[in-house]
C-alpha cells in the first residue's frame, strides 16, 4: 500500500469522467462495466463511491497528517494537487488499469479516505490493492467493512484472482488490519520502499479468490468450456 496512491503521473492534465453508480451492495451490482464509472459499494456504516472533485479538500485534510502520510508514499500537499490525483484516477479508470473509491462513513458526504486497486498484469487478474484512512476513522471499524467490500468488487466484478498488499514492517496496525480481514503474509520484500531517504522493508500479503470465497461462503462462478 505505501508505493500506490499517490502515483508520478498525477502531475499530467486529465479530463475527468462522469461517473455512472449502481445503487447497492456488492452482491447485488450485476454490470462488470466498471471501466465507464465505478458501482456504489454500501456497508452497514460505510459508503465507497467514485471520486469526485469535491473530495479534494477533505482528502487533503485528512490524508497528509504525520500519523497518516509516514506509511504512504509522499501525498499531494495542495487541493489543486488531489484534485490532479483525482483526473488521474478517473483516466486510469477508463483504461481499465485501476479503480479508486472515496470512503465516506454512513450519514455524511466527506470522502475521508481511499481504497484502491492497480491491475499487476494484463487482464487485471493479478493486483494490488492498497488503502488510506485519516486517523480519525482509525479503529471505528471502517477500515475492515471497506476492505470486504473492495475485495468482494476485485475478485467477483474485476475478476482478480489474487490481490497482493504491501506494508512497511514498522506499520503495526496496517499489517494487522490486513491479517485480520484474511489475508496471508508471504514474505518479507527487503527495502523495497523508499520513504523520506530511507529504503524499508515490506511485508507481502496475498487473498486468493478461491480462500476468499471459501472465507465468504461464497461459490466459486460456473465456467463454460
Amino acid at each position: 500500500m505505501e508505493k500506490m496512491p499517490f502515483p508520478p503521473e498525477m502531475q499530467r492534465s486529465a479530463t475527468m469522467a462522469t461517473p455512472t453508480t449502481v445503487p447497492g451492495t456488492i452482491t447485488t451490482v450485476t454490470t462488470t462495466d466498471w471501466q465507464s464509472g465505478l458501482p456504489l459499494l454500501i456497508g452497514a456504516n460505510v459508503i465507497l463511491r467514485e471520486l469526485k472533485m469535491e473530495d479534494a479538500p477533505s482528502l487533503l485534510a485528512m490524508l497528509t497528517t504525520e500519523e497518516v502520510a509516514r506509511f504512504i508514499s509522499p501525498p499531494p500537499t495542495t487541493i489543486a494537487g488531489f484534485q490532479r490525483f483525482i483526473a488521474w484516477a478517473h483516466r486510469e479508470r477508463l483504461q481499465g488499469n485501476y479503480a479508486c473509491f472515496a470512503v465516506v462513513p454512513q450519514g455524511i458526504d466527506t470522502a475521508v479516505g481511499i481504497f484502491q486497486v492497480r491491475s499487476l498484469e494484463s487482464g487485471f487478474g493479478l493486483a494490488e490493492w492498497g488503502f488510506a484512512l485519516g486517523r480519525e476513522f482509525w479503529g471505528t471499524g471502517l477500515f475492515a467493512e471497506g476492505a470486504r467490500l473492495v475485495v468482494d468488487f476485485s475478485i467477483e466484478v474485476i475478476g482478480a484472482y489474487r490481490l497482493e498488499a504491501r506494508a512497511a514492517v514498522g506499520n503495526g496496525r496496517g499489517n494487522g488490519a490486513l491479517r485480520k480481514i484474511g489475508a496471508v503474509q508471504e514474505g518479507v520484500l527487503r527495502r523495497s520502499f523508499l520513504r523520506d531517504g530511507r529504503y524499508r522493508d515490506q511485508l507481502l500479503w496475498s487473498i486468493l479468490a478461491e480462500d476468499w470465497r471459501l472465507q465468504r461462503n461464497v461459490p466459486a462462478p460456473e465456467r463454460v468450456h
